[in-house]
């Protein structure tokens, strides 16, 4: 399909979502029919090759549908952009069989792709059982995606040689044991809680590939500048589903403050003036996710040839998407109540979903140290040593 396409499916399957998603948010409940619901509208296989039963778009295609569904559902739009980094590992770490064999399950499945990576979580152990395959044992925090996607990628130590190693372990698998434990005040649908593992066995067939030493180039090391990118663009995504929740609210119900002069609430300058602020900065930072995709799709495309200072640069021009859009989310969907007025507090109205959801995942990692790896590059021109967050 062409960009347009991708567009059209991702907007198709967030107004479905739209539908009930303030229901489904209080719920709570495990977002098994919204991965089926991104599975018939094909978005899981966006980026795989079309030989493999993909869709053959570009990171600025994915990131873009990550932004639309955000728009009705900031949950379903974590769990697919998550996918979409997870999945990438496949071409970023993996070998040629490896690769083409998963991508091919994953493409005639759209199987959904969760992690269990978190990396300020005790490492995972990885003890070697023959022929290249491992017994896998112990507990991650955090593992978005594992309890509702069909397989997840997962990373653990060597426990005899300390590396660290990616591997896949498909849903069902013996011994895998989500938490059933994510209870955060935001993201309620992003299937993010605990997973223990409990030696489940690793065939050799199910090794990706290293993360550390020689085995970290500048194309494996894409990892972080892609899932810094997805967050950029899912809280873009959420600041105009919250403007557009609002302004709906603010044409049909809100109604002028008894000192304006003005007839309804819509036409108050002041609302007026508020509202323009935010659209108007929304709209530089959709430009700058945009200038990210292309970015990014740019440094997939160059493969082994992309240089660590190219990927230097992304990361800069990523970290800079993340300061803004970090900024902005929390502060638009907050603002939204100063347009709304009093009654739009209401819980039937659920405009407080866009506030929770930002502010609970923004605290994923702390944007003020994007904001200096962003003033570090600017004054002194340097990149970040490559890690799971820069």
């Amino acid at each position: 399909m062409s960009t347009t396409d991708w567009t059209l499916a991702a907007r198709d399957a967030a107004a479905k979502l739209a539908v009930d998603a303030l229901e489904r948010d209080r719920a709570n409940a495990e977002p098994l029919a919204e991965a089926q619901l991104l599975r018939e509208h094909r978005l899981p296989g966006l980026l795989l090759p079309v030989e493999v039963g993909g869709g053959g778009g570009t990171w600025a295609d994915a990131l873009r549908a990550v932004r639309e569904v955000a728009v009705a559902d900031g949950s379903i739009a974590q769990l697919l952009g998550y996918h979409y980094v997870n999945q990438a590992n496949l071409d970023w770490v993996a070998d040629a069989a490896t690769r083409e064999r998963w991508q091919r399950r994953s493409g005639a499945a759209q199987w959904l792709w969760g992690d269990a990576v978190n990396p300020v979580d005790p490492d995972l152990t990885l003890t070697p059982a023959g022929q290249g395959g491992y017994r896998l044992n112990g507990r991650k925090s955090f593992a978005t995606g594992v309890s509702s996607g069909d397989v997840s990628v997962v990373s653990g130590q060597d426990s005899a040689t300390g590396r660290h190693v990616l591997v896949v372990v498909e849903r069902g698998a013996a011994g895998v044991q989500p938490g059933g434990d994510w209870d955060n005040l935001g993201q309620r649908l992003s299937a993010s809680g605990s997973v223990t593992f409990t030696d489940v066995e690793v065939p050799a067939e199910n090794v990706l590939g290293f993360l550390d030493g020689d085995a970290a180039t500048p194309r494996a090391s894409l990892v972080t500048p892609a899932i810094q990118a997805v967050f950029g663009n899912f809280y873009v995504g959420v600041v105009r589903g919250a403007l557009q929740t609002a302004a709906e609210y603010t044409r049909t119900t809100s109604r002028a403050w008894l000192l304006s002069d003005s007839p309804s609430a819509a036409q108050d300058p002041y609302v007026l003036a508020t509202y323009g602020r935010l659209v108007a900065r929304l709209r530089a930072a959709e430009a700058l996710a945009d200038s990210a995709g292309e970015a990014l799709t740019a440094a997939d495309a160059a493969g082994d040839a992309l240089t660590w200072d190219e990927r230097g640069e992304l990361a800069e021009l990523v970290a800079a998407l993340k300061v803004v859009s970090s900024d902005l989310a929390v502060e638009a969907t907050s603002a939204v109540f100063e347009v709304t007025g009093a009654r739009a507090t209401s819980n039937r109205v659920g405009l407080d979903r866009f506030w929770r959801n930002v502010r609970t995942h923004t605290l994923h990692d702390p944007v003020q140290y994007k904001a200096r790896e962003v003033g570090d590059h600017f004054l002194n021109g340097t990149h970040p040593e490559f890690t799971l967050y820069t």
